[in-house]
């Protein structure tokens, strides 16, 4: 007579501080923020000093704004390429609508939110329907938006700008939501690092600590099989994509309310930024793997290289070298950091 040894369930084992440290996605980027840190630290004078560091807080919460559903939605499995423009024809459509249609700047406001989330749902539904890679229907957003931006504001403008919209009623309001200033201890902050970080702390819990979390992470891990377990996968896409719409509003008031007006060829670029930062966080690729946290730190990266040139004084046009640099250090960094997880797993 044999006798089967019980096994224990893998659930339940206990896992060790270093194991776990290892295995979490933004460990590799928060390495490169503190070398990146110490790096400018010791180059740059004015780095370290409090005013140095709300510029390098406020450079980094634009990019952020838009990194956080950008990385969920690469979580997800997929890409957004029309998010740089989104946020320019956001603050189009606010400025113009408030301009011409209304004397109230906020009834521009509630038109672009509906108007931005509508992009976003078109995107995630035409990908849905249609099964095309997120890379061409994005793409054929992103053209359609930066030309409708062009056009419609020499439409409209007779100019490539928006009108001011300064002495509007309901501007002053709107500025203190979106573009205001908060003063701490004598320092200078902008609101959008408010913006960034509850953003940051809204994904965080929606992906580790809801349902909606985990089909994100199944959606991107494999559609099929998560469609096999009954997983919503079209509604999740399509709610991934609003959500990088939403944080596109938000960055294209904080645009419109900072400078009362638009420049209509603003945008084009931006994606790639929050791509970058995203990956750089820790994202993968192939989906399936990363973190709203370490989009932050990656977007922290991305703040303290652009100031830190600034201070020591260099020359900016090695920001695209730096920039490309870290890319390929934290992807390599992630890579070997996600090995070695596996290896003692």
């Amino acid at each position: 007579m044999t006798s089967t040894i019980p096994t224990a369930d893998e659930r339940l084992l206990r896992t060790s501080p270093l194991r776990r440290l290892l295995g979490r996605p933004e460990l590799g980027s928060v390495v490169g923020a503190l070398a990146v840190f110490l790096f400018f630290a010791l180059v740059a004078d004015g780095f370290v000093r409090t005013a140095g560091l709300s510029t390098v807080l406020y450079a980094a919460s634009t990019i952020g704004i838009m990194a956080v559903p950008v990385a969920l939605l690469m979580i997800g499995g997929e890409f957004d390429l029309s998010a740089g423009v989104m946020v320019t024809s956001s603050a189009l459509i606010s400025s113009m609508f408030s301009y011409r249609m209304t004397a109230n700047v906020w009834v521009g406001v509630g038109v672009s939110l509906l108007v931005t989330l509508a992009i976003g749902f078109f995107n995630g539904f035409m990908l849905t329907r249609t099964e095309l890679p997120s890379f061409i229907i994005t793409l054929g957003t992103f053209l359609m938006l930066t030309g409708m931006n062009l056009g419609f504001t020499k439409l409209i403008s007779g100019t490539v700008s928006t009108k001011s919209i300064a002495d509007m009623e309901g501007f002053a309001s709107a500025k203190a939501l979106f573009a205001s200033v908060l003063t701490v201890g004598g320092v200078d902050f902008k609101v959008t690092i408010l913006w960034w970080l509850g953003l940051v702390a809204l994904a965080s819990w929606i992906l580790l600590r809801t349902r909606v979390g985990n089909w994100i992470f199944a959606v991107g891990g494999g559609k099929e099989a998560a469609r096999a377990v009954g997983v919503p996968v079209a509604a999740t896409k399509i709610g991934l994509y609003m959500g990088v719409s939403f944080a596109a509003w938000i960055a294209g008031q904080h645009l419109l309310f900072s400078f009362d007006a638009v420049q209509s060829g603003e945008g084009v670029g931006k994606e790639l930024t929050y791509i970058i930062a995203a990956v750089i966080g820790g994202c993968l690729i192939t989906g399936g793997y990363g973190s709203a946290v370490g989009s932050a730190v990656g977007a922290l990266i991305f703040g303290m290289t652009d100031k830190g040139i600034v201070f020591a004084e260099w020359n900016p046009d090695w920001f695209k070298f730096f920039l490309g640099a870290m890319l390929l250090l934290a992807t390599l960094l992630n890579a070997w950091v996600r090995k070695r997880a596996e290896a003692t797993a």
